[in-house]
């Protein structure tokens, strides 16, 4: 029997993926994807987020606000976010981070908001679900400042950042999570980058419906594509795509520790 893989990081309640969710999610199980993370954008419209992870028992979820979104909910405390991720389902902080590459929030607003999102993760111990693009400096100084202040978990989600945020992060003990953007052919320095991360700390994900990878380019994205990004990392890596499926697997239950290993299971039998 072919190992599980995780899809850490998607959206099922965006367009692309609502429309058909049930189906979204049963062609991911036939693919061999037996556990999906659908990643909150807004706190406010976490309702969103409670009922799919409620009504899926693959599916399990996050809380936190997007740094496009930051200026919009200034007003979520860390508090906030701490009793919303007391929700069984709720596995991780986020995401959360920085964005200069669109600047659609004000870049104070998005660093004060990601503070606010490392002290929840500090508190609850759930990871935090980091969004970096184009602010590779300022990534840098923030997790190495909060990381003094006390260690917590996280994961630089699809990353496309430089190799010298992948080393500082690896070094602070994050994770990184490669996305349908390694099988993309202008992507040789993030495949480089994907090579080189230890092993114990690599993750796949789709960012559904964002990013499908090579064959499904021009489509809406969906979990059970996370198989693609699979196949190129084992060739990065030189492994068999069974070896890609039980170490990265093996890394979200250490890193997503809310997560019961026997939900694998039960999707398993499902």
């Amino acid at each position: 029997m072919k190992p599980l893989l995780v899809d850490s990081h998607c959206h099922l309640d965006y367009e692309g993926l609502s429309e058909d969710r049930p189906g979204v999610i049963e062609r991911a199980r036939a693919a061999g994807v037996g556990l999906m993370v659908t990643i909150s954008t807004r706190v406010r419209q976490f309702d969103r987020i409670r009922a799919i992870i409620e009504a899926h028992d693959n599916v399990f979820g996050s809380v936190g606000t997007h740094p496009h979104n930051a200026h919009e909910e200034l007003d979520i405390t860390t508090e906030e976010l701490i009793r919303l991720a007391q929700h069984p389902k709720v596995v991780a902080i986020g995401e959360a981070g920085l964005d200069y590459h669109y600047d659609n929030s004000p870049r104070d607003a998005q660093a004060q908001g990601f503070r606010a999102h490392i002290a929840a993760a500090r508190e609850t111990g759930l990871p935090l679900v980091i969004h970096a693009r184009s602010a590779d400096e300022d990534m840098i100084r923030i997790l190495e400042e909060e990381s003094a202040r006390g260690s917590f978990p996280a994961v630089l989600h699809c990353f496309s950042s430089g190799a010298e945020l992948a080393r500082r992060g690896v070094a602070l003990g994050l994770y990184v999570s490669f996305s349908g953007i390694i099988t993309f052919k202008n992507s040789a320095e993030i495949r480089a980058i994907a090579a080189e991360v230890p092993e114990d700390r690599l993750l796949v994900e789709t960012d559904a419906p964002f990013l499908a990878p090579v064959p499904y380019r021009g489509r809406s994205n969906e979990p059970s594509y996370v198989i693609e990004t699979a196949k190129v990392l084992a060739g990065v890596r030189g492994w068999s795509e069974e070896e890609v499926a039980e170490r990265t697997t093996d890394n979200f239950f250490r890193l997503f520790s809310k997560v019961p290993r026997t939900a694998l299971a039960t999707s398993e039998a499902a």
